[in-house]
C-alpha cells in the first residue's frame, strides 16, 4: 500500500476550528467517491513553536496511478479547491508501507 504524507500550513486569515470543521464533515465524507483512497486522517501537530505546519494528513491509497486518477476528478478538483481557501501544503512525501505493518487489536 502506498503512504501519502502531507505537511499543511494554514493561511494567517483562517480559523483552524473552520478547517477542523471542513476535514470532519467535507474531506473525511468525500473519501468514498475517490476509489483508490483506503484510509485517510488529519491529525492537529503537537511541536515546538516556529514550524510552518499546524498539521498532516496521512493518504493511504490503493497505488499511485490509481490515485492519479482519481486526481484528475470533478470530486477531488472541489475538494482541492476549497482546501487551497484554507491552507496550503508546504510538503509532501509518500512511500510504500513495509507490510504487514502493526495494529492492536
Amino acid at each position: 500500500m502506498h503512504v501519502i504524507v502531507h505537511l499543511i500550513q494554514l493561511h494567517p486569515d483562517t480559523d483552524p476550528a473552520a478547517f477542523e470543521s471542513w476535514v470532519r464533515t467535507v474531506d473525511y465524507v468525500t473519501c468514498p467517491e475517490l476509489p483508490s483512497v483506503r484510509a485517510f486522517s488529519v491529525q492537529r501537530a503537537v511541536h515546538t513553536e516556529g514550524e510552518p505546519w499546524q498539521y498532516f494528513e496521512i493518504i493511504h491509497v490503493s497505488g499511485h496511478s490509481e490515485f492519479e486518477a482519481d486526481m484528475r476528478t470533478p470530486t477531488f478538483a472541489s475538494l482541492v479547491s476549497a482546501f487551497d481557501t484554507m491552507a496550503s501544503v508546504v510538503q509532501e512525501f509518500a512511500g510504500v508501507r513495509l507490510d504487514p505493518g502493526y495494529l492492536a487489536a
